[in-house]
């Protein structure tokens, strides 16, 4: 997996390169922005934790707590052992932490380790850890483990460590010594010997003593790109296989949280893990800040893809406290005394990841491994807030200061929660007085409203600010909603002028774990369910063009949803057409190219069709995907291509 990554961004660096391939693009077109189409991602499905970022332990800081969600505790998805008869305890410490950020930690108080070990010779207390709906491990790979240990008592303790299938037997094993009174990181090599999708990691102590540990970890050698503290290899590479061109992180609603002091704070995502500070995210489970601002950056330029971190403006979340009114009075604001300390963590991030290895926070940036800076060409401040005076006042303040310091980097504002009304009027017209470079719209539609507004840009002002649509989908995962959003992602296509970006939300869902049921891409600890929409995105990004043709392809049959699109990729010389049909009747297409000069006759053509409720499954994954069939122009640089009914088509045509 690790090669095939390596072999992608291989090809990317190529394609990214070679600008002289292409050259200058035929007469009739319009400039369009060449990062249209990217990714958004959110902690929202256990995105992270459980599923993006590698790690294997559930809880393994001891830092859940009913606060985050109901019957929750420090030992939530532990469970403690005492075998061979052995004596001891297991209880919560507080005292003298890792790290303030880290406060609890668990104590193991061993007082007698059995002398009739069970059937499978093993004697002494500790804990056990499933995992996420348990750990999938498999023969051969290799597994790092490691926990934070303080010798408690006076004589050193020893630990055997061991993944176990669910039936308790041994996969694979090894010995550990606690001899310091001082924390301490611990570490040591797993290799199965057999795989299992359900096993689960024993720490056992097997001498008297007593020990506190903390940040008990099992992550996988095979992470994507190899990186330690990186992402499930498996849900990283059909990311990096969609070639986005950015990715916005980390929300969404989870930004500006659930009150303030539940907004997210980039300053507890960064620094050594076991010094991050977990807290509860807005769709109520912990986020532990493994995946931080650092692996975010860094993901980013391993798949190819400019970073866009969004910032709160200010205020919290309408929706703060459960209310859900939509007068917005769960709304909360920074008060105006603490505004300057936080818009100097706006600017400290910038300078996070710009900044020289030798300044305040650039510092801490080269201290994880990164003395070059990270590459930052947007920020983004706010998420579909409810544009209140609060908020208003607090974004001016925060973009005023962003505009002193770092006048090179593009400002992202809002338009507010939904597709019109007050606020997205309001939010426009503060963008529009304030000199805003991109305003981030937000709407979930069902595919009859996407198919009744395909022009809705047509009409957008050019002199004004660009547009973003950060998030969007049209609530389904089946051929239908992923033709219906084809059709309207032809409309940001034709206004390509306008708007800049455009982001399909939310991105991940585990199974079994979805507080949004509308979602890019479903998993658990094996599979992985790409949905129809998914392969209308890779479609899209992996075929995305500099400059816009209009009316090149033509329709036999009279049907206003019929779209199509035509764009010139000025990097390889390539001309690109997509084409949505969301009805139940076949059309024919045809395309005149013969204004694109050194074109070849073959081209590369990808379908997907299939009935309109027609959807994958983790019982039938491959149920719906596209398909590659052969296209051909005829010697006067003609396309003519029999358009199936319900279908997305996209056909490359390369340069010679």
């Amino acid at each position: 997996m690790r090669i095939a990554s390596l072999l992608l961004m291989m090809v990317l660096s190529i394609l990214t390169s070679e600008v002289c391939q292409g050259g200058e693009p035929p007469v009739g077109g319009k400039p369009i922005s060449s990062n249209l189409f990217g990714l958004f991602f959110e902690d929202i499905n256990y995105a992270a934790d459980g599923g993006l970022y590698a790690e294997l332990v559930q809880n393994r800081s001891f830092e859940y707590a009913p606060a985050m969600q109901k019957g929750w505790h420090p030992f939530t998805c532990w469970d403690f052992l005492r075998a061979g008869y052995s004596i001891g305890y297991l209880n919560v410490g507080t005292s003298e932490p890792i790290h303030p950020n880290n406060p609890t930690y668990a104590v193991l108080d061993i007082e007698l380790v059995g002398a009739y070990p069970e059937i499978r010779g093993l004697s002494g207390v500790g804990i056990i850890n499933s995992g996420f709906d348990g750990m999938p491990v498999n023969q051969g790979d290799q597994y790092f483990f490691s926990f934070f240990a303080r010798l408690l008592s006076e004589e050193p303790v020893d630990f055997l460590i061991q993944l176990q299938d669910t039936k308790g037997k041994a996969l694979t094993g090894g010995t550990l010594k606690v001899a310091s009174g001082e924390w301490q990181k611990y570490e040591l090599t797993l290799t199965p010997e057999v795989s299992c999708d359900s096993a689960a990691l024993l720490v056992l102590a097997q001498s008297k003593g007593k020990v506190a540990l903390d940040m008990v970890s099992l992550f996988p050698e095979k992470t994507f790109m190899g990186r330690r503290n990186g992402m499930r290899a498996d849900l990283a590479q059909v990311l990096a296989e969609l070639q986005p061109r950015f990715m916005r992180f980390p929300g969404g609603c989870l930004v500006h949280g659930d009150g303030i002091s539940n907004i997210y704070d980039w300053k507890n995502t960064v620094g050594p893990v076991e010094h991050r500070k977990a807290q509860r995210n807005i769709w109520n489970y912990q986020q532990g800040y493994g995946l931080g601002y650092f692996e975010f950056f860094q993901f980013c330029e391993d798949i190819g893809a400019a970073a866009v971190p969004v910032l709160p403006a200010g205020v919290s979340c309408q929706n703060s406290g459960g209310t859900h009114v939509i007068g917005g009075a769960g709304q909360q604001a920074i008060c105006m005394e603490d505004m300057d300390a936080y818009i100097q963590d706006v600017l400290d991030l910038i300078e996070w990841a710009k900044g020289p290895a030798d300044s305040k926070w650039g510092s801490v940036r080269a201290a994880a491994g990164r003395v070059q800076p990270f590459n930052l060409e947007y920020i983004g401040i706010g998420n579909e807030e409810k544009i209140t005076p609060e908020f208003e006042e607090r974004f001016r303040m925060i973009q005023n200061a962003i505009r002193e310091n770092y006048p090179e980097v593009k400002l992202i504002g809002t338009s507010g929660p939904f597709s019109d009304g007050d606020d997205f009027e309001r939010g426009w017209e503060i963008s529009r007085k304030l000199g805003i470079d991109i305003v981030d719209e937000h709407y979930y539609k069902g595919p009859d409203w996407m198919l009744a507004n395909l022009h809705r840009y047509d009409s957008y002002d050019r002199e004004g600010p660009k547009v973003y649509l950060g998030e969007y989908a049209s609530w389904g995962n089946k051929i239908l909603n992923a033709v219906a959003e084809a059709a309207y992602m032809i409309g940001l296509e034709r206004n390509g002028d306008v708007v800049s970006m455009a982001s399909y939300a939310p991105l991940l869902a585990r199974k079994g774990n979805t507080q949004w049921t509308t979602d890019l891409i479903f998993f658990d600890n094996r599979n992985i369910v790409l949905t129809p929409n998914y392969y209308v995105q890779k479609m899209f990004m992996n075929n995305q063009g500099d400059y816009y043709y209009d009316g090149l392809v033509t329709f036999t049959t009279e049907d206003p949803l019929l779209s199509a699109s035509t764009v010139y990729d000025s990097t390889t010389g390539d001309v690109i057409i997509k084409i949505a049909n969301p009805g139940m009747n076949p059309s024919k297409a045809r395309a005149d190219l013969s204004g694109f000069k050194g074109i070849g006759s073959d081209a590369q053509c990808f379908i997907l069709r299939g009935a309109p409720d027609a959807e994958n499954t983790f019982d039938a994954p491959t149920n719906v995907h596209t398909v590659t069939v052969p296209v051909r122009l005829n010697n006067a640089a003609v396309l003519e291509y029999e358009v199936p009914a319900m279908s997305v088509t996209t056909i490359r045509i390369k340069k010679e």
